[in-house]
């Protein structure tokens, strides 16, 4: 975890740094924060429509997000004061990254903190679809006495096909395997598999083969309807769907339709092409009441552990970057990690990756006589970041200067 014991003092007061935490952020991003000098804390429960958050974003240095809040073109359009923002959650699809990064805005993220969350709860699924647990639940809450073995099995044997094989995906692998189940992985990239697991080519021999299918993929074109009537029709018959990826992966009038007819035997569905705003807002879905079907809020990362790590995780991040530039895990700013030099000023610059920037800022030191003592650059396809840590008396001077340089998209003192 980053120290704030041993990060220099930064130039902007850290107690006027304005952060806008949005949808009930862990208590643990909060404390750390406070810990640090960073009063002005703006915490709120849910999202914010665009024009909120729009109007709400002004004058905010750190915004802080989970997955239902849509930080649009136009809610980066009135950023005037943006200089980063947190995602508490895992995707960043939520995000307009391109607006951002033209803005010079960093974005981090936690792709690895809920990771042990949701693949427990994988593992938890396949146990309860296989032994058709949820109607025997249901059936006792009637007050029905389902005590029969018909229709109910045990993991051991069976064949767990996972569609995805990040960070995630791999750990559902080594978990299952624990279980005694024969893993089955298809991804777009080689993967180098975890125990006895083994990498599939093609989709469909992997539904083919497989009694429980787990998808673990993001929602871009490539995976939009990922699962439609013509490969759910290909699972082997009485098989189980686990969807705990992304709402539009999964075409759910088709996995309706096998479900009603007994093609398939049971499904687990975390997320959904439309989810409600709010926890007081109904919920809808073609799956509703359907036999041996768990519909479940979004939750596959939600618990004590994962959000007080991701609050953490992000936390460190934005501080790193608030207080010595360090933007290792952003999305948008090329990430570049210098060490702090003593006696000097730390100034951060971002500019529009064209030919000449970095000649432009050190020959305008240079014949201010302005000694640069530590010097990193890294650029992406449409910006490049340079942090520059120059002679401590004359770092006001060198600022001014950077400011003028043509393409410069931001530029700000750290210490």
């Amino acid at each position: 975890m980053y120290s704030y014991m041993t990060s220099p003092a930064t130039s902007y007061p850290r107690s006027k740094i304005k952060v806008l935490l949005l949808e009930n952020i862990s208590d643990a991003a909060v404390r750390q924060l406070g810990a640090g000098g960073y009063t002005e804390v703006r915490r709120m429960g849910g999202a914010m429509t665009d024009s909120e958050l729009a109007e709400a974003i002004k004058g905010v240095h750190i915004l802080g997000i989970r997955s239902k809040t849509q930080v649009t073109d136009s809610v980066i359009e009135s950023a005037d004061k943006l200089l980063a923002i947190g995602a508490f959650c895992i995707g960043t699809n939520q995000i307009a990254l391109t607006s951002a990064t033209q803005k010079g805005i960093a974005v981090f993220n936690a792709p690895y903190s809920n990771t042990r969350s949701v693949a427990e709860l994988i593992i938890g699924l396949c146990v309860i679809l296989i032994r058709r647990i949820a109607d025997k639940n249901a059936a006792a809450h009637r007050g029905e006495w389902l005590k029969e073995a018909k229709g109910s099995y045990e993991l051991r044997g069976k064949t767990l096909g996972i569609v995805g094989y990040g960070n995630i995906g791999s750990q559902v692998s080594i978990m299952a395997e624990a279980m005694g189940m024969q893993v089955l992985y298809y991804d777009i990239a080689n993967k180098l598999p975890h125990g006895n697991a083994k990498q599939v080519r093609d989709l469909k021999d992997l539904l083919k083969r497989s009694h429980i299918v787990t998808l673990h993929v993001p929602s871009d074109k490539s995976t939009k309807d990922l699962l439609d009537a013509s490969l759910i029709k290909i699972m082997r018959r009485g098989a189980f769907l686990i969807n705990h990826s992304r709402g539009d992966v999964v075409d759910l009038d088709a996995l309706n339709g096998a479900l009603c007819s007994s093609k398939l035997g049971g499904a687990a569905i975390d997320v959904f092409p439309e989810e409600p705003e709010t926890n007081t807002a109904p919920f809808d879905c073609v799956l509703r009441n359907l036999p041996n079907v768990i519909l479940t809020p979004h939750i596959g990362g939600s618990t004590e552990e994962a959000q007080a790590s991701i609050g953490h995780d992000v936390t460190d991040k934005l501080v790193k970057y608030l207080e010595l530039g360090t933007t290792e895990g952003s999305l948008t700013v090329p990430p570049v990690n210098l060490p702090p030099q003593a006696g000097t000023h730390r100034i951060l610059h971002i500019h529009k990756n064209v030919p000449g920037v970095l000649g432009s800022i050190n020959s305008r030191l240079s014949k201010n006589g302005i000694n640069i003592v530590g010097q990193y650059l890294n650029t992406n396809p449409d910006i490049g970041y340079v942090i520059l840590d120059v002679d401590q008396k004359i770092s006001k001077e060198a600022l001014a200067l950077l400011k003028d340089v043509r393409g410069t998209v931001k530029a700000r003192m750290v210490y």
